[in-house]
């Protein structure tokens, strides 16, 4: 009797949660992730503990170090008022994890690019379906558009879409968390009024500059995982196709 074939890598796992796959990323892409914030390039390559212990790590550490009020009275060219704000105490800690996050990021996305190339050339079986009681998991075509649409109405809808269900509930709630505390809703809603002095005061800075880089990521992120998604499908019916479907040189008897 023959043994079925014992492969070594994976390229993709299904489950209730997630669709979770290995493919070529350029490693640039995750380093410039965890250097807009720190643990979003871990998180692109749903290494979820080390990117939530990294995510958690920021938010505190910054809130302590001040470093985002830093930024924007840089950008304003107010240099006296940034030093004025930045804690020191805080600031050297900041520093060893935050370089340690872009690193990490680019150092294991080469590794993951390599173990790719492995897994596909092994060429081993990817699964196309799983049920459960929570949730059903299944292969299918995804428009990277509808996602990206979906994340533009708010972050976590477009990670949803594509079965990334860990990463979109995790978004969703980040995102609400971030709004909460630097009172943007506010803000908005005392800009549309025309009371743009209330909307100035309202507004708290160490938190809405979390903001762009939350939706930055969540755009390019859900969008690129719809692409990835699609030639994970492709794959794998090509795969069916050759193992059950007879080749176009084969000779009818008659």
């Amino acid at each position: 009797m023959n043994k079925p074939p014992a492969y070594r890598r994976k390229r993709a796992f299904l489950s209730q949660l997630s669709i979770t796959q290995l493919h070529l990323r350029n490693p640039w892409i995750p380093a410039f992730f965890s250097f807009s914030f720190p643990g979003f390039g871990n998180l692109m390559q749903q290494r979820i503990l080390k990117a939530f212990m990294l995510i958690g790590w920021e938010l505190f550490i910054n809130s302590k170090a001040h470093v985002n009020l830093g930024i924007f009275y840089s950008l304003l060219g107010q240099f006296d008022k940034a030093k004025e704000v930045l804690d020191e105490r805080w600031l050297i800690l900041y520093c060893g994890i935050y370089m340690y996050a872009i690193w990490d990021s680019y150092r294991s996305t080469v590794d993951m690019n390599r173990l790719y190339i492995l897994a596909d050339r092994e060429d081993a079986p990817i699964p196309p379906f799983e049920i459960s009681s929570f949730d059903i998991c299944y292969l299918d075509k995804r428009d990277p558009k509808t996602a990206l649409g979906w994340s533009i109405i708010f972050p976590g809808l477009g990670h949803l879409y594509v079965h990334k269900v860990i990463v979109g509930l995790f978004m969703f709630g980040f995102t609400v968390f971030i709004m909460y505390f630097s009172h943007l809703p506010q803000a908005i809603t005392y800009t549309l009024l025309g009371n743009f002095e209330k909307a100035l005061k309202v507004i708290n800075m160490q938190w809405t500059l979390y903001l762009p880089s939350i939706y930055v990521y969540i755009f390019y992120d859900s969008y690129v995982s719809a692409i990835e998604y699609n030639k994970l499908f492709e794959k794998e019916l090509s795969q069916y196709l050759r193992n059950n479907y007879q080749p176009s040189y084969f000779e009818f008897p008659i």
